[in-house]
């Protein structure tokens, strides 16, 4: 545990927050954080919607450099890979791309401003008509341990979506629905140790289970629209929840 007085967290997962950690420079703001990332180094890589949409801290929130200004429609997703992959689902653009750690791009996987058919009306995942291939207003990215890369499509999609590690579509599955296998905005991703796909189906509030090649294991309910999750070495998993209203149309 680190800072503040008060922690949060019960037995071995006890916590409380550092407000002092990663002192931005002066005059910048993160103005929303979609998701933070650690590499091999244990360098923190916040993946932001401000004006300096990668900014980069040591372990002890040293700040080191920013990149990514001006080549990001709207950051959503990191995720960087055991070795030092590092990839950021931009949704609003309908791609994730591989860069370096130092911001150099590698690969990009789906069509800049060009998103799939599935009938959606802006960003209301309430209005898509029909599940379609890569993407739609893609969320999130997790890696395999065969190198394997997966995708939830979410806000304008309802579907996850396996790439080859170099980035070639392998195949899909999910459809719009509330059903085993159907999402209602798939959200976050991971994998565990054994190898089975979580998914963070949001407005479905639960988290459901797949292989590897996408078939229905199980579903985890009483779960309040998660957004997000984490699934550490010992597999113990971590949820990020919205809440009840947090997010909700109008």
């Amino acid at each position: 545990m680190a800072g503040g007085d008060d922690p949060v967290g019960a037995g071995d997962h006890r916590y409380r927050p550092d407000p002092d950690w990663g002192a931005l420079p002066a005059g910048w703001s993160y103005v929303e954080v979609a998701g933070v990332a650690a590499d091999s180094q244990d360098n923190v890589y916040v993946f932001n919607r401000g004006e300096h949409p990668v900014i980069v801290f040591d372990r002890d929130g040293t700040f080191l450099r920013s990149w990514g200004e001006g080549t990001i429609e709207r950051a959503h997703g990191i995720y960087i890979t055991a070795d030092d992959r590092l990839f950021l689902t931009d949704d609003k653009d309908h791609t994730v791309t591989e860069y370096t750690l130092a911001g150099e791009r590698v690969m990009t996987m789906g069509v800049s401003g060009h998103p799939s058919d599935t009938g959606v009306v802006g960003m209301d995942y309430r209005t898509i008509a029909q599940a379609a291939g890569p993407f739609n207003l893609p969320t999130n990215l997790v890696a395999a341990g065969d190198g394997r890369l997966y995708v939830t499509d979410g806000y304008g999609n309802a579907r996850v979506h396996c790439f080859s590690s170099a980035g070639d579509f392998l195949f899909s599955w999910g459809a719009p629905g509330s059903g085993p296998g159907e999402f209602n905005l798939p959200h976050g991703i991971d994998i565990d140790s054994s190898g089975r796909v979580f998914v963070a189906d949001r407005e479905n509030s639960r988290l459901q289970l797949f292989d590897a090649e996408g078939r229905f294991l199980e579903e985890w309910p009483d779960i309040v629209r998660p957004t997000d999750l984490f699934i550490c070495d010992d597999d113990t998993v971590f949820v990020a929840e919205e809440g009840a209203r947090c997010g909700l149309f109008p």
